[in-house]
């Protein structure tokens, strides 16, 4: 009795990468549900309308795990031969892509933003799933094909709500104007009743979820992969669209930093010559995309100016493109195909836990 329930108990925290606290806290999204509501009750004035701090938060959670895309392709095992065309080509092309947009900011600036503006809510639903998916596996919780395709859509609903909040991303108003699409048709009160919909959807769906695999699969989803996704929920369906967006930004950086360094690290100290330890190569790689992060965001549309381009359309398009880019990168250095590094690291066991 005792050994079942210890192995339930197991079962439901899974199978962390370095402690159940770090993981469910920092990776899970955990530390955003204790530091938002602290944040709005204590501060004076409310952090979303004094943004004097948001610069340095935004440089070494966001601006920096967009650079760490970038820097684990590039150390990522076996990435430049199985990838030549990311690795060598693609940086250029985006530059090459970027530098056209900048003659034609005033044509097609304007959907180069909504693109990555739309594509934005998408890829933090897209990270959520995969982490969830990536915790069951590693926790030997195999979910059937169809699990896995509902575990998707529940993932992707405060997308589709953040695209009828925001009607400026709606793909209709990248031809109408806003004040166009709501004066023809009142159809503004269907629309606010399906993002409410949505918004309990998104939190009620994944507990439903659960449920049905702890009952057809004779054993539970790990509690972390319920958490990422309900904290992504949580981060768009609570708080208006803009608090939203900032929480997101700040929460989705340090959480896509935890885990790529994870990877990371495991990669370098699994080498047959690596004679540093986990801190060397965990100070190294976050030194490394901040860097980079600085370079790409602060650097770069300095860069175009002095070519002689407007400020608003260099620092705009340059993080456009970065987004774009680092969305693209990221759809294929996260593969778990058998043999890839990824697997592996996902495979082995915690760091200090032995579990």
């Amino acid at each position: 009795m005792a050994i079942s329930s210890t192995l339930r108990s197991m079962g439901l925290i899974g199978r962390c990468f370095v402690h159940p606290i770090f993981d469910y806290l920092v990776i899970g999204g955990g530390l955003s549900l204790i530091v938002i509501p602290a944040v709005y009750l204590l501060a004076d004035p409310p952090v979303m309308r004094d943004f004097t701090m948001l610069p340095w938060f935004i440089l070494c959670s966001n601006s920096a795990h967009f650079a760490a895309s970038t820097v684990r392709l590039y150390t990522k095992p076996g990435s430049r031969d199985a990838l030549p065309f990311l690795t060598m080509v693609f940086p250029t092309v985006t530059l090459g892509v970027l530098t056209l947009c900048m003659f034609e900011a005033d044509v097609i600036g304007r959907y180069v933003q909504l693109i990555y503006l739309s594509w934005s809510p998408y890829h933090y639903a897209a990270q959520a799933y995969g982490l969830a998916v990536m915790y069951c596996v590693r926790s030997g919780c195999e979910l059937t094909q169809n699990q896995k395709r509902f575990l998707w859509w529940i993932a992707i609903l405060p997308f589709f709500k953040v695209l009828l909040v925001a009607t400026s991303k709606h793909v209709v108003a990248w031809h109408i104007p806003e004040q166009l699409v709501w004066s023809q048709v009142d159809w503004r009160g269907g629309v606010n009743l399906v993002t409410e919909v949505l918004g309990v959807l998104a939190m009620a769906l994944p507990l439903v979820l659960f449920a049905q695999v702890w009952l057809t699969n004779r054993r539970s989803m790990p509690l972390i992969s319920l958490l990422v996704i309900m904290t992504n929920g949580v981060w768009f369906v609570v708080f208006p669209l803009i608090d939203g967006f900032v929480w997101t930004t700040i929460f989705h950086g340090i959480q896509y930093l935890a885990i790529v360094m994870i990877f990371h690290v495991r990669d370098r100290v699994a080498r047959p010559e690596n004679k540093r330890g986990v801190v060397f190569h965990t100070i190294c790689f976050y030194g490394m995309c901040l860097v980079l992060g600085y370079a790409l965001f602060n650097c770069l549309p300095y860069g175009y100016q002095m070519l002689g381009f407007g400020a608003a359309e260099s620092v705009l398009l340059v993080i456009a493109a970065i987004n774009i880019h680092h969305f693209i990168v990221d759809g294929y250095i996260w593969k778990l195909g058998r043999g890839d590094a990824n697997r592996r690291v996902v495979e082995t066991v915690a760091i200090g836990t032995g579990a």
